[in-house]
């Protein structure tokens, strides 16, 4: 079997009781980085073998993965924080076990999620929602943020801290979101959790008075409709 194995996205104490029988239960895990993994293993009081697999892992290593797979092992797989295969290489890896072994069971252990955290405090609209993953550095950014704008429906996507000035002014300058409102979540779930409401100038302004620290997370409120009055006539 091939478990998906959601961890928490900050406080350790966020992880299920069924992602801890599954972790101490799997012959081997697979970690985007193998020390964080071991932090939250240690919180748990036990140890296991742990197989690094992450976006730079090449055909090689999925070979050996599969390897297993077909040798009868259960493998665990998580990512740093939160739900593999979301913005993660994990869904590649999922596919590639899949194409080798069509009856291969693959198990999703469900957990925290950063995307729906933020949506699930943010008070907008949730019944449909676009979720971008993090903006390019460079080629199709622009492109990136026009899209933002014009998409109707609550948008969420992620950004660093060392883009997330430029993000939100690029956000400003290409996406005419007029007063759509906002909020960005920082270090969510943390000890400097932070919640930034408003339109986009008022948690520009907020934004700059602070430590910029931390991952982000940036929901854009539905765009209102215009209603059109009809004549009574």
């Amino acid at each position: 079997m091939l478990y998906i194995v959601a961890t928490p996205i900050g406080n350790l104490e966020d992880v299920t009781l069924r992602a801890i029988s599954v972790l101490r239960s799997a012959d081997f895990i697979l970690a985007e980085d193998t020390r964080v993994t071991r932090i939250l293993l240690q919180k748990y009081n036990f140890k296991k073998d742990i197989i690094s697999y992450h976006q730079h892992s090449g055909f090689t290593k999925i070979d050996e993965i599969i390897k297993l797979l077909k040798a009868g092992k259960n493998l665990a797989l998580v990512t740093d924080a939160g739900t593999p295969g979301i913005n993660d290489p994990g869904n590649y890896l999922v596919m590639k076990a899949l194409e080798a072994m069509p009856d291969l069971k693959v198990v999703p252990i469900p957990g925290a999620n950063a995307a729906i955290t933020a949506l699930s405090v943010s008070g907008f609209p949730s019944d449909k929602f676009i979720f971008l993953g993090f903006p390019p550095h460079k080629k199709g950014r622009k492109t990136f943020f026009q899209r933002v704008g014009l998409y109707e429906d609550t948008v969420v996507f992620y950004e660093s801290k060392y883009r997330i000035v430029k993000a939100l002014e690029e956000l400003k300058n290409t996406s005419n979101l007029g007063s759509r409102p906002m909020m960005i979540a920082r270090e969510l779930t943390k000890q400097f959790e932070t919640i930034y409401r408003g339109t986009i100038d008022e948690i520009m302004l907020k934004l700059n008075q602070d430590k910029i620290l931390g991952e982000f997370v940036v929901v854009v409120g539905r765009k209102e409709k215009e209603v059109q009055e009809e004549d009574d006539e």
